[in-house]
């Protein structure tokens, strides 16, 4: 493996750590001070962040290690922060925050078996996987927003549920797709 994928000291990392260092914040301002403005700033920053550090790792040949694991990483502590937060404030239902939390707990399962095949913990990301996660981090600020009283609130409502509904089949499908090439990753490995 190349010296560049073992870089941790990345623009792309930097902003994925600082994605990470918000999600507690973001949390607290949800649950604690009821700060729904700045919480609502804070997701959108996340959102934009991920899809940010990304492009720029791409574009400046600064993809390593250390990012395919801190990326999905926040992502998945922003969905859960989110599911968290936004379901004791009642703002989206109990249901749907298990559907979601469900489909990562089996995906969490599926560690320990690659590991056993030397395969890692993590497999790659694919593209049906990120437009999942795209569509819940663009499905909460709009839940989010439509929790309120205002002009926007029905038209955050909509388009809210649609892209919950979208990104959580999304989810579980590129949930399915995961399981699959974890199973074809294992068939491989024992042939080998």
């Amino acid at each position: 493996m190349s010296a560049a994928e073992d870089r941790i000291w990345t623009v792309p990392n930097a902003l994925s750590m600082l994605r990470l260092l918000g999600v507690p914040v973001f949390l607290w301002l949800v649950l604690g001070p009821q700060a729904d403005g700045w919480a609502l700033l804070l997701l959108m920053l996340a959102g934009f962040s991920d899809w940010l550090d990304g492009k720029l790792a791409r574009a400046w040949n600064q993809t390593s290690r250390a990012g395919r694991l801190l990326d999905p990483l926040a992502d998945r502590l922003y969905i859960l922060a989110t599911l968290i937060g936004l379901t004791l404030r009642e703002v989206i239902p109990w249901w749907l925050a298990g559907l979601l939390i469900a489909r990562d707990v089996l995906l969490l399962l599926c560690v320990p078996i690659l590991r056993r095949h030397g395969l890692g913990t993590a497999l790659p990301v694919h593209f049906l996987g990120k437009a999942a996660t795209a569509g819940l981090l663009y499905a909460f600020p709009l839940l989010f927003l439509a929790s309120h009283d205002g002009w926007y609130a029905d038209v955050a409502r909509i388009l809210g549920w649609a892209f919950a509904i979208w990104g959580t089949g999304l989810y579980w499908w590129a949930g399915a797709l995961y399981v699959v090439q974890g199973r074809r990753l294992i068939g491989g490995a024992s042939r080998a």
